[in-house]
């Protein structure tokens, strides 16, 4: 048959659905990247916060049109919105045929409609074989918002699927980079956060399955490795691998082909001075760290249930720079969470002012039924989030725009990333402190984008900036 898949949410999630995609393709079935042409429709949802779940409801609904005005036959969803309101979906879509949650990934034949025994799996180099992106793009305008119903009470079933490196898996992204998947679900209980319910208990993959992955992935030209999950720095300690991440990036670091390793979220408990002294040391992997802090104030953590206070960060990205020097640090923040007083608002800007980060991501806080905090009132009106918000991304581009100055004239490292979709004759690529899709990037001008492929590691000079962005002449 042929199968259409459509992706939401974070790389977490683009990996089961690489995972789907392989699944399906050694099935014998044909994917494509035209919905009106397709047999089944899949739609792999997220569910993290009241935005996203709006825009997995809306990739439903335009994909089951698809059953009465087009050749499709059998609609799927996938995913966290289907771990988290399962039986909701079904009765309030009806052309929905099978729902898999975030646990039943490897059951995606028997969803489709395919042989539903176990799929064979071929060696690791077959499974990693990449292909043009098979995700078909959303037609804007998908109908009225839609709200799903509370969840009914129930015992929830934890999920525990993890894959390894004998799994089928079709990679989406760029040849040149792909993510891997450390570990799998989340042990903490952050009051604003439903992931461990969506995801299950934390659960660390093998080393050597990952090293096994990793090689399979630089042989097929992949150049830059994302190594993610929920808590990266928490890998093997469930295992009872203390130093388990240190010696993960060790290994990584000796695997021919690969450029650069780069760790997603980081938890600012978990850090250790092993894991920073690896990071130093290893060449390939990139002195850049993620780290989701969420606020600055002492009493706002403590009603999110998180760790740590002004003093005690200081503390610890103190120890960071010491020990990585040239690091880049980027953060994500949280405003308007229930209570949030304008004090503590004022502290997290004062943080942000002190610190300098390079990246600072802001949500405003999205009231999530299932979650520790849904039981408190949602105090601080919509508007007064956004102005929060506003307030504090223009204050980050003040201190970036400094920043950037002081980088025109420099001779950097730039990965190629491929042309720019927004002007001819003109490349764009990412430094070592730059990930794909979540960071600013370096425009690259005077050059024939014909001469380079992605992946390409060169060196260029800043000449100048735009916004976040850099811009840089190849040398």
């Amino acid at each position: 048959m042929k199968i259409g898949f459509l992706s939401l949410g974070c790389p977490k999630n683009l990996v089961d659905g690489e995972v789907m995609l392989g699944i399906a393709r050694d099935a014998g079935h044909e994917l494509t990247a035209d919905a009106t042409n397709a047999d089944v429709l899949v739609v792999n949802t997220c569910a993290f916060i009241d935005k996203a779940k709006q825009e997995s409801i809306d990739a439903i609904l335009e994909m089951a049109q698809h059953k009465t005005a087009g050749k499709c036959t059998r609609l799927v969803v996938t995913g966290c919105l289907a771990e988290r309101y399962r039986d909701e979906l079904k009765k309030e879509i009806p052309e929905i045929d099978a729902v898999l949650g975030t646990g039943e990934v490897d059951k995606i034949l028997g969803a489709i409609g395919g042989r539903d025994a176990e799929c064979g799996t071929r060696n690791a180099e077959e499974n990693l074989q990449t292909a043009p992106l098979p995700f078909f793009a959303r037609t804007p305008g998908s109908g009225n918002p839609q709200r799903i119903p509370h969840p009914a009470s129930r015992v929830p079933v934890l999920p525990t699927y993890l894959y390894d490196a004998e799994t089928p898996r079709l990679l989406t992204t760029p040849k040149h980079f792909a993510y891997v998947k450390v570990a799998e679900g989340c042990d903490y209980t952050c009051a604003f956060c439903i992931i461990p319910t969506l995801r299950g208990k934390f659960r660390s993959r093998d080393a050597g399955s990952i090293v096994r992955e990793a090689r399979s992935l630089a042989d097929r030209g992949v150049k830059e490795l994302l190594l993610i999950s929920q808590d990266t720095t928490f890998y093997g300690i469930d295992r009872g691998e203390r130093g388990g991440l240190a010696r993960l990036l060790r290994e990584l670091n000796a695997v021919d082909g690969l450029e650069w390793i780069r760790l997603l979220y980081l938890y600012p408990t978990t850090i250790t001075d092993d894991v920073l002294a690896a990071m130093a040391e290893c060449e390939k992997v990139c002195r850049y760290i993620d780290l989701p802090l969420q606020h600055a104030s002492a009493a706002v953590l403590k009603r999110m249930r998180r760790p740590g206070d002004r003093r005690t960060y200081d503390k610890l990205l103190n120890r960071i720079k010491r020990q990585i020097p040239d690091v880049t640090l980027r953060t994500t923040f949280i405003v308007g969470f229930p209570g949030e007083t304008d004090d503590e608002f004022q502290e997290l800007e004062q943080f942000v002012s002190d610190i300098g980060f390079d990246h600072v991501g802001v949500f405003t806080y999205s009231h999530e039924e299932g979650t520790r905090a849904f039981s408190s009132a949602d105090t601080v009106p919509a508007a007064l989030k956004r102005r929060r918000r506003n307030a504090l991304m223009a204050r980050q581009k003040r201190i970036v725009t400094r920043a950037q100055k002081q980088r025109i004239g420099a001779t950097v490292q730039v990965m190629i990333d491929g042309p720019s979709p927004e002007y001819d004759l003109v490349l764009q690529g990412r430094l070592p402190g730059q990930a794909p899709e979540i960071d600013p990037l370096v425009v690259l001008t005077d050059c024939d984008p014909a001469a380079y492929s992605g992946g390409d590691l060169i060196q260029a000079r800043v000449v100048g900036a735009r916004a976040y962005d850099l811009v840089a002449t190849p040398i």
